[in-house]
């Protein structure tokens, strides 16, 4: 009985500690990928001086699909949604010339985790979601912005 209590208090005791691992290495996989993915974008644009077009949420943009990782792009992300590319696009009243956007799509919801999307900004930026390089945007989706 004693060391089914004891097991017991052990797992209480891990059970948050777990919690917080598994936001922060969800927060961290998505700051890598805005930032491998903001590099490929860059790249491209000081290359050609033009941003990819506009693509649907999924979609690799065909200019820079042999300087990203398709997979990593396509599938869904931690905080739900897939990667959107937006090209001069509208985000909260607030226009950009580049971001890249984790939206809703058939196959994946984004998760309205307030929570882990501040993890991620403190990761990319200030901490706070209204300001800096990652905020949210049009319906509250994540946006990381590579060019105001």
């Amino acid at each position: 009985m004693i060391c089914i209590t004891i097991i017991s208090l052990l797992g209480a005791i891990a059970m948050p500690t777990l919690k917080s691992v598994r936001r922060r290495a969800a927060a961290t996989a998505i700051s890598n990928d805005f930032r491998t993915f903001a590099a490929a974008f860059d790249t491209y644009v000081h290359e050609t001086g033009n941003w990819p077009a506009e693509v649907d949420v999924g979609v690799v943009p065909p200019e820079v699909t042999n300087r990203i990782n398709g997979g990593a792009w396509t599938r869904p992300t931690p905080l739900g949604g897939q990667y959107n590319w937006d090209n001069n696009q509208m985000h909260a009243g607030t226009r950009f010339k580049a971001a890249i956007a984790i939206s809703s799509s058939s196959t994946s919801a984004v998760l309205q985790d307030l929570d882990l999307m501040e993890a991620i900004d403190h990761i990319i930026d200030d901490g706070n979601l209204a300001t800096g390089n990652f905020r949210l945007g049009a319906d509250d989706e994540p946006v990381f912005v590579i060019s105001p």
